[in-house]
């Protein structure tokens, strides 16, 4: 996939996906589109889309640093998730949560 930015139709789709359950990974998301919106790339809008594939407990236990890629889903333990959940994990610092 082409490493260009993410058009803003596609923001706004990918957005909506990202609305989880728990609170704390809604205000983790929130904050990484503030700070990444406006230089999403596809190809870590594609990553952030896979990771919305998990259940919201290890999208969090992820965040938190309680689990790796690997041990929540082999599939994702690759360059570009691991790229979007550092991202991920950055904001939660900043935000203390």
């Amino acid at each position: 996939m082409e490493d260009v930015l993410i058009g803003e139709r596609e923001l706004s789709k990918l957005k909506w996906r990202c609305r989880r359950g728990l609170l704390e990974n809604d205000l983790i998301i929130e904050r990484f589109f503030r700070k990444y919106e406006a230089s999403l790339s596809t190809r870590q809008a594609q990553a952030l889309n896979e990771l919305m594939d998990l259940s919201d407990n290890d999208l969090l236990d992820l965040h938190l640093g309680r689990k790796t890629l690997a041990q929540v889903e082999p599939d994702l333990a690759r360059d570009d998730v691991s790229e979007v959940l550092s991202m991920l994990r950055e904001n939660r610092l900043e935000g203390k949560i």
